[in-house]
């Protein structure tokens, strides 16, 4: 049987979604209503709009997840989440509503004009709640630290000389603090307690991390990235976690684009200009690539934490880890060697780290020349 494809926008909202359908060819888009962010009411529309084999539907990626999308999938509807900032907008079109954005969904859809996400599996979306999560209480933690430093500063309060801040013998200093005002002493232990919680939490989430290194659907992965010099427990199970799939960038420059290390471009003719980075895709992994390039100032070595991580990995995976430190740490000095600024030459070296992770997550038998 012939179908007439129907491309259905979805606006989503909280409570309410606005649908709008594009049938083939160039006519109008019909907006059919707003109905409500329920199961049954979303099955009802769908077998009105016609048979799931005939129905594409699209909705922008946002607050309310993807639940929608699995919903729709488990209905046999095929449907594609749709990255927002990538939507063509008309220059001058001031008015929003949900009305038009549904019909402008369905008419870019039918043209095929917009650009879908990767979507994530329960177990992936899982992880990525749990290492966001820890970046939640890390951050928690931070603030905790400053309202202490600043309290203390405030009140004219000076660590020892020669003690470090947050060691052991820092700690031991805040306990011998006294305040001569009963509010001065209660505010001061609120502030120390609120971040020895922070600090537990934070103890009892990255517990949960290494039982999901360890054990967890996504182990054999994290296991093979801990290999690389600069990726530990939590940088390799962060990015295991936001990327879901390597599988789904087909070269390493791909997963270098992923990750907006890449340099901007504006060329024409013979001439070829590149500015900063793009800073597109993922935030999470440029971060985590930046923190891990600065692993690799340090000469070539495979020993301590490094060489526990390796043990039981194959040879190949290990190769390349090698292979990264000897061409990453001469490329941090030779750059450094021609006046180039720290930072710009961090991002350089990450991003290079990006295509040995994804050599090694896929496992490639080629080497980097």
């Amino acid at each position: 049987m012939k179908y007439n494809t129907k491309y259905v926008g979805l606006d989503v909202s909280k409570e309410k979604i606005a649908v709008a359908v594009a049938e083939e060819g160039r006519s109008k888009p019909r907006y059919i209503g707003m109905i409500d962010y329920t199961v049954g009411a979303i099955d009802k529309i769908m077998k009105k709009l016609g048979e799931s084999a005939e129905l594409q539907v699209c909705y922008e990626a946002g607050a309310v997840g993807y639940g929608l999308y699995r919903l729709l999938t488990h209905l046999d509807i095929p449907c594609e989440v749709i990255a927002p900032s990538l939507i063509p907008q008309k220059p001058g079109d001031k008015v929003k509503t949900d009305k038009r954005d549904a019909l402008n969904l369905a008419t870019l859809y039918r043209a095929g004009e917009l650009t879908p996400i990767f979507v994530p599996t329960e177990d992936d979306e899982a992880l990525r709640d749990l290492v966001r999560g820890r970046e939640d209480v890390k951050e928690d933690e931070k603030r905790a630290k400053h309202r202490v430093n600043h309290f203390l500063l405030r009140n004219g309060r000076k660590e020892p000389e020669g003690v470090r801040k947050w060691s052991v013998r820092y700690w031991e200093w805040l306990h011998t603090l006294t305040f001569k005002r009963l509010t001065s002493r209660s505010i001061f232990q609120e502030y120390v307690q609120q971040l020895r919680e922070s600090q537990q939490r934070l103890k009892r989430l990255e517990k949960i991390i290494k039982e999901e290194a360890e054990n967890g659907v996504h182990a054999p992965m994290i296991q093979k990235l801990m290999s690389l010099r600069g990726v530990a427990l939590i940088t390799a199970t962060s990015l295991v976690a936001e990327v879901g799939s390597f599988e789904r960038f087909q070269k390493a420059s791909q997963f270098m684009a992923y990750t907006g290390l890449v340099p901007m471009e504006s060329s024409s003719g013979y001439i070829r200009k590149q500015g900063n980075i793009t800073r597109t895709g993922n935030r999470h992994v440029r971060r985590l690539l930046i923190e891990a390039a600065w692993s690799y100032r340090y000469s070539p070595a495979v020993k301590g934490e490094l060489a526990k991580r390796q043990k039981g990995q194959p040879a190949n995976v290990t190769t390349i880890s090698w292979n990264a430190q000897q061409r990453l740490h001469k490329k941090y000095f030779r750059l450094m060697q021609r006046g180039k600024e720290s930072g710009k030459v961090i991002t350089a070296i990450g991003r290079e780290l990006a295509g040995f992770i994804w050599a090694i997550a896929n496992e490639p038998t080629n080497e980097f020349t």
